[in-house]
């Protein structure tokens, strides 16, 4: 393997455990880890149930930027307990208000070659700084920074070759859409997707940073690009050129997969409710009355994409039945756009101007009015993800969304135009950006003395039994393809503030499917000591938000039976001790039903043995059905479940 691809050669100068073959597990050392507070909370609590002295890894950030709305206790409590939890155990902490996880993170600590991990499915956006950058479950981040490799299948390389440039009206949001348009939110499974040919330097870090960071909409394991004159620019422009150093694939690397965009052919295209994967070009639904439109998220994240959208609505006005929303992505981001005009155009144009965090990308406010059509520079739009019931999220560029504010109805930006004779704007990267590294609280020498602050809504991690041999427990949920986290376990304003109070926020588990969950769920635990799902294709897509696992844990969930899972999803079932099992036969979910008892007999020494899973089914009317499951656990994982979990297995380590 003499002549590697940029993906290849981030693996392997940190490879420590397995070899670079496709679907067998790999260990690699981390560099950096990043850490959000809607997840980042059980991260710190898990790093003290491991008994962390101290961070053992080369950087590691705390950012706040997620729960930043503080309508009673909650959050402003658990922000107190980040930071201490930040100086006890070596990390650095970027206090609430300083702004969204990745662009802050590329801004000032991303490097060329070097790994990531993140508790923040978005994650993957650093990829765009040469990094291999990857989202992953809480307890996952807790491990790296605890000094251990960060294990995973070795993926396939895909290498999407981009020539041609962006024509006028269509940015990097359309590229990301069209990659979605072609795979759907399955189509990266198990891939890393890395993007070369001469397509890449016409395009700038900040574009790289939205096609990596929705790359996890792709369902990949990541997204990469090479380190090169661009990336030297923009580390130049954060005042850290002594960072950079070249990444680039060999003249004669070679890929597992192939697939070419011609930069020049694309059109402006939108995301359709209620998947990033319902892509259609815009010209396909223009005319469609819109109620709100809203720019910012860690998926148009770049001084640029504010920057057009202001000079799009420039002495306009929006229109009078659209809330024009707009969520800086970070402090240091407004403080360009009061430099340049973003800011003065925006707001006199009738912008509503929020602080630096997710916001309504997360459903922490900003939710659309019943019955209205919201469009959105943001990643997702997953059912109710924005706070409101049945509600209908278009995803597009800034473009789109600008043009749209004022027209009132999806528009076709490239109609501008001929509606307002607009010529396309042309933005110039600053040389300088203005630099603002305030809100950082660097890591202590010594954080030994601090005392964690919890506040009355803590609590610790709930203790998790080892695998047992044999269980007869209910089926309480049959679901379909692609079920998300955001329905396994709900985001938004009245959930999230739960996120360190497991026993709270588990009434939540599965509400947006089925709002009697939680107390079937209480009843089977206390009659049967547990209880089990099972899905089709693409278990639990989306966030990394380990909570989807550890809630329904708590309420005695003791396996998922699925087609095939997310990875995210997958290992973080593992980590809290829950058995992912796999249908042999596809037919086989046809044959179980919601209330069907299932039994396990020698589940814990089948597991261990890689024996195939027996599954008895008892109907209703007393039948009796037999099938096998399989699962396809590492070594590794599989002493990680017999033991109830990663944290069971790292106190026995650490």
């Amino acid at each position: 393997m003499s002549k590697l691809n940029v993906s290849q050669k981030l693996i392997q100068s940190h490879l420590l455990h397995g070899e670079m073959i496709a679907g067998q597990e790999i260990g690699i050392r981390i560099d950096q880890a990043l850490l959000q507070d809607a997840t980042g909370t059980l991260v710190q609590l898990e790093l003290e149930a491991m008994g962390l002295k101290k961070a053992k890894i080369e950087v590691a950030v705390q950012y706040v930027d997620h729960n930043l709305l503080q309508t009673d206790s909650k959050n402003a409590d658990d922000h107190l307990f980040l930071l201490s939890a930040a100086q006890k155990f070596g990390l650095w902490y970027s206090r609430p208000g300083n702004g969204v996880s990745h662009p802050v993170h590329m801004e000032r600590f991303g490097k060329p070659g070097k790994t990531l991990v993140g508790s923040d499915s978005h994650s993957c956006a650093a990829g765009s700084l040469g990094m291999l950058a990857i989202g992953t479950g809480g307890l996952d981040v807790a491990a790296a920074i605890a000094g251990q490799p960060y294990f995973v299948k070795m993926p396939k390389v895909m290498g999407v070759k981009l020539i041609g440039k962006l024509p006028d009206w269509v940015s990097a949001k359309d590229v990301i859409l069209e990659m979605l348009r072609r795979y759907d939110v399955k189509g990266g499974v198990g891939k890393i997707i890395e993007y070369y040919g001469e397509g890449v330097k016409n395009l700038s870090v900040m574009d790289r940073h939205v096609i990596a960071n929705m790359g996890a909409e792709l369902g990949a394991t990541t997204t990469v690009f090479p380190s090169d004159e661009e990336t030297k620019r923009f580390l130049i422009s954060q005042e850290r050129e002594s960072d950079w150093t070249e990444l680039i694939a060999d003249s004669e690397a070679t890929y597992d997969e192939y697939d070419e965009i011609n930069l020049d052919d694309l059109v402006p295209l939108i995301a359709l409710p209620t998947s990033p994967g319902n892509v259609v070009p815009v010209s396909e639904v223009a005319g469609k009355t819109i109620g709100q439109v809203v720019i910012g998220s860690s998926a148009n994240p770049g001084l640029r994409d504010f920057w057009i959208a202001g000079a799009i609505v420039k002495d306009k006005t929006i229109n009078s039945a659209v809330s024009f929303d707009v969520n800086p992505t970070s402090r240091q981001t407004i403080q360009n756009m009061l430099k340049n005009f973003t800011f003065a155009n925006l707001i006199t144009a009738g912008a509503r101007f929020h602080q630096s965090g997710c916001m309504g990308c997360i459903g922490m406010g900003q939710a659309p009015a019943t019955g209205t059509i919201s469009l959105r520079t943001m990643p997702r739009n997953f059912p109710s993800r924005s706070g409101t019931e049945d509600d209908e999220v278009y995803l597009c560029s800034p473009e789109t969304a600008a043009a749209s504010a004022l027209t009132g109805k999806i528009t076709d930006p490239r109609d501008l135009e001929k509606i307002y004779g607009m010529k396309y704007p042309k933005f110039e990267n600053p040389e300088i950006e203005i630099i603002n590294t305030d809100m950082l609280v660097a890591p202590l020498e010594d954080g030994s003395g601090v005392e964690l602050h919890k506040g009355p809504n803590i609590k610790s991690i709930p203790e998790i039994e080892a695998l047992q041999q044999d269980y007869r427990i209910p089926i309480l949920l049959k679901m379909g393809d692609n079920v998300s986290t955001d329905e396994i376990l709900k985001a938004g304003a009245d959930v999230l503030p739960l996120r360190s109070n497991i026993p709270e926020i588990s009434k939540y588990s599965y509400s947006v499917i089925d709002p009697s969950f939680y107390d079937r769920a209480m009843k089977s635990k206390k009659e049967f000591g547990g209880h089990i799902v099972i899905a089709k294709e693409n278990y639990a897509q989306g966030s990394s938000r380990e909570h989807a696992a550890l809630a329904p844990k708590f309420l005695g969930q003791v396996a998922v039976i699925a087609q095939s899972y997310a990875r995210i999803a997958w290992q973080n079932l593992v980590n809290f001790g829950i058995v992912p099992l796999e249908f042999i036969n596809a037919s086989d979910y046809d044959k179980m039903e919601q209330g069907d008892l299932i039994s396990f007999k020698n589940l814990r020494d089948d597991v261990i043995n890689r024996k195939n899973i027996q599954v008895n089914i008892e109907k209703a009317d007393g039948s009796i059905l037999e099938f096998e499951t399989k699962h396809s656990l590492s070594d590794r994982q599989i002493n990680v479940l017999a033991k109830g979990g990663i944290i069971n297995d790292f106190r026995t380590k650490i």
